[in-house]
Parts: structure tokens; C-alpha cells; sequence
């Protein structure tokens, strides 16, 4: 019998993108109703990605991040071999009582001591995860504020252009997306600003300008139950668990397999604009977010990327950046173990060619919606990628994986060392768009004023 991850990697080697130079997104409107009962259980059999088209089986993908997570899987992934046929013929009886099987065998599955999962720490609350750190510093570093609403605006055109950019090719391999488009150095359609990242910043904003820096994880979870209207893998775990009154942090670990995926990570960006050239701050906003929906190395995804974000401020060498955000995180962690690895491959090798290969191997049972193998994409974009946008687009385009979310990071990164080229800036115009009611159609230089504001 395959195990997860390898079922879900021949369905990925095998799907090639869907073309946006002539096919349309599909993505959600605030007026979209999320699925439930029977409609829930087919999309969870049978799903595509909204901007891509990619394809995804959400229940597999289930097995596979429990796997990830030092659990024995093997009755659970039996069961879903079954499910993935009566899904093509939508024997929906069948795939209702299969599908409870499959949830209980899930919830049930027990540790396998032998992976190597379960060799690693995993600090939970925010004094574990404090203590774990390496050598940080508490305070805020100096650098210019005199251009901080100037750059805090490239920094999110950098994190819209990235997203965007990204958004076309999702989910698909390196490999794949080159067989359609060639090498990907700029937009393959008209940018599109909606997708599932940024609704979440745009969250954290609203309840940080309300309580300031006395943000609490309980206030933020409450907000995702007044503005979210649905999420996707851990964030849907979230949201379920919140609308049963599991408060945070046990609303991100309850019943979540998908807690180390990248959702937090890719959102992180937000925190470190509010703590910028304060990186125990960042990590510390990014924490109180991530344990909304995510736990341990998912979190930690958060914290990375938060203070990156804030360290991009000080510092504009994003070797440099990428070292030293790699202390403000558990130094015993199975993340920072493979930050640590990319970091090690970046340097023993002298281009993204040479170190991706390895890379991608290395991270080869994790999903391509994981925190691991998305930050080890990041990693060798900023490492080898010259400070040069296009030239480290590029490179996140040939390694594939959750495109739109490492572009959003990356860009962010970028545009806050340097101002964002016009060709990546200039097509996105002043417009953010989002599902969420009420912030449909917003302004991106607002946004990154009222980011600003909040950032003093």
C-alpha cells in the first residue's frame, strides 16, 4: 500500500496547469455560499484550486499532513484509496459513510514513534516558544523612519504583486508550469488581487487598530467568526472549531491536521509591518495569529516570515535577513531544522539550479501546501534571487508548490529593501480585491497608510 504523500505526488506530477492566458479564474465573491453536507463531502473528493485550476483532494491531503505529523496512517490512507473511486462515479451513500470512516480513523491515528516528527520540540505557548529561541534581542533596531509609509506602501505592492503573480500558477510542479508558459518572468494574465492570503491581514488590522498592541488570539478568532465567511484546509478547521466555541489556542490544534500547512505563514507579512525593525515583536503578533488556526511549526511558519518582513526594514542583504530571523525561532524545532537545511544548501551551493533539485527532494512526502517545502522555495528565491523581483519570481515559478503564497512573502521581503518595479507595480493599478463584505474593492495606498499609521 502507498502511503499518502506518494498517492498525492503522482497526482501532482501528473496535472499540468490549466493555461490563464485563455482560461478564466474562478474565484470566490462575498456573496459565495461555502458548500456543506453533500456538496462539502464531493468538493473534499474532488477540488480545484480557484486561480489555477490545480487539482486537490482535500481528504488525502488530510492523511498526508497527519503523516507529516508522526501519526500511523496506513487504515486511513486504505479507506481513501476506496474513496477516490467511488468519487469518480459520485457513489455519494457510499462516500458519506466512507468519508465518516476515514474522519474517525484520522482523529484516532497513533503516534509512530519512528518518525522522525516525533524526535523533535514542539513548544506551544508563547513563554515555551520564547525560551526556545536562540540569541534575539527584545528591543526595536534603529533604521530611518523618516520613509516607513513609503516603504510599508512597496512593501505591500511587492506582497500583492507576488500574489498575484502566483495565483495563475498554483499547485502545480516546477516542471509542469515550465511545460505551459516556459520560464515565468512576469504576469501570465492580467494580475488578479483576490485570493485567500490577504483577507486574513486585512482581520488582524482591524482588531489591531481597535486594541493596539493588547491583541489578544481570542479577539482575533472572534473577528475570523464575524467577517470570514469560509476557509480553506486549516483555516476551515479554524473556523469550524471557533463556531463551536473552541477559542484559540486549541481552534488551530483540535482535529486539524492541516496545523503545520502554510496558512499562517502566509500571512505573517502583516506583523512584521507593524513591528517594523522590531523583530521579537513581529514574532510575538505572529504567534498570537498563528495559534488561531495552526500549532507548532505552522506557527513558527508565521513567526519566520513576521520577521523577515521586519527585518527587511533594517537590513537590505536578504542572506543576512534570512540568518538572522532564522534566531527568533524554537531553535529545536523540526522548522527550524529545515530552515537550517535550506540555508546550509543555499550555501554550499552556487545557484537556485544546483540547490533547488536538492531542495525539492529533501521535502519530497510534504504537501505542496506545507510550511516546510514552501519555505524552503522562499529561502532559495531570496538567497540567490539578487534583490532582483523578477529574477526570484522566477525562481519560485520553477519550483512550484504554493506559488501565490511564497510570491506574496518574497515580494513583501523585496519591496521593502527596494522599491518595486514598475512592471510588477504598474499593472495592479490602486485596487485590492477581496471576498469578504464590505472590503470588496479597496485602495492599496490607503491600506498601506492605515498600515503605517498603526505601525508608529
Amino acid at each position: 500500500m502507498k502511503k499518502a504523500w506518494q498517492i498525492e505526488r503522482e497526482l501532482r506530477d501528473g496535472a499540468v496547469p490549466m493555461d490563464r492566458r485563455t482560461h478564466d479564474s474562478n474565484w470566490y465573491t462575498s456573496e459565495f455560499a461555502f458548500p456543506t453536507g453533500d456538496d462539502l463531502i464531493r468538493l473534499f473528493w474532488t477540488s480545484k484550486v480557484p486561480g489555477s485550476g490545480a487539482p486537490e483532494i482535500p481528504y488525502l491531503e488530510m492523511a498526508q499532513a497527519a503523516y507529516n505529523k508522526g501519526r500511523d496512517t496506513s487504515r486511513a490512507v486504505e479507506l481513501i484509496v476506496k474513496g477516490i473511486e467511488l468519487a469518480k462515479t459520485d457513489q455519494i451513500d457510499e462516500l458519506r459513510v466512507l468519508t465518516a470512516q476515514i474522519l474517525h480513523e484520522l482523529n484516532e491515528a497513533p503516534l509512530d514513534l519512528n518518525h522522525p516528527y516525533n524526535s523533535y520540540e514542539h513548544p506551544e505557548s508563547w513563554a515555551e516558544v520564547r525560551a526556545a529561541m536562540g540569541k534575539v534581542t527584545e528591543e526595536p533596531i534603529p533604521f530611518d523612519r523618516s520613509t516607513l509609509s513609503a516603504r510599508i506602501y512597496q512593501g505591500w505592492l511587492g506582497q500583492l504583486s507576488g500574489g498575484s503573480f502566483g495565483t495563475a500558477i498554483e499547485g502545480y510542479t516546477g516542471t509542469q508550469i515550465a511545460k505551459v508558459y516556459g520560464e515565468v518572468r512576469g504576469y501570465i494574465t492580467q494580475p488578479e488581487t483576490t485570493n485567500d492570503d490577504v483577507v486574513y491581514e486585512l482581520v488582524l488590522l482591524d482588531v489591531f487598530e481597535r486594541m493596539r498592541r493588547a491583541i489578544t488570539s481570542e479577539a482575533l478568532g472572534l473577528e475570523w467568526v464575524k467577517q470570514i465567511p469560509f476557509g480553506w484546509s486549516a483555516e476551515w478547521v479554524a473556523l469550524r472549531n471557533l463556531n463551536q466555541g473552541i477559542f484559540p489556542p486549541e481552534s488551530g490544534s483540535f482535529q486539524n491536521p492541516y496545523s503545520n500547512w502554510i496558512g499562517a505563514q502566509m500571512r505573517g507579512m502583516i506583523c512584521g509591518m507593524l513591528a517594523p525593525g522590531w523583530p521579537m515583536e513581529a514574532a510575538r503578533l505572529a504567534h498570537l495569529d498563528g495559534v488561531v488556526s495552526h500549532d507548532n511549526n505552522g506557527v513558527y511558519g508565521e513567526m519566520y516570515a513576521a520577521v523577515l518582513t521586519s527585518l527587511a526594514f533594517v537590513y537590505s542583504d536578504p542572506r543576512q535577513i534570512l540568518r538572522q530571523a532564522a534566531e527568533y525561532i524554537p531553535q529545536k524545532s523540526l522548522y527550524m531544522a529545515v530552515v537550517r537545511d535550506c540555508l546550509d544548501t543555499a550555501a554550499a551551493n552556487a545557484s537556485a539550479a544546483a540547490a533547488w533539485p536538492i531542495l525539492e527532494k529533501h521535502y519530497e512526502e510534504y504537501n505542496w501546501i506545507d510550511a516546510h517545502p514552501n519555505i524552503a522555495a522562499v529561502i532559495t528565491s531570496l538567497w540567490y534571487g539578487h534583490k532582483e523581483m523578477t529574477e526570484s519570481f522566477a525562481i519560485l515559478a520553477k519550483a512550484g508548490l504554493d506559488v501565490d503564497c511564497n510570491g506574496g512573502l518574497v515580494g513583501n521581503v523585496l519591496g521593502l529593501i527596494d522599491p518595486v518595479p514598475p512592471e510588477w507595480a504598474e499593472p495592479l493599478g490602486d485596487l485590492l480585491e477581496t471576498y469578504l463584505k464590505g472590503k470588496e474593492k479597496l485602495s492599496i495606498r490607503e491600506l498601506a497608510e492605515r498600515t503605517a499609521r498603526l505601525a508608529i
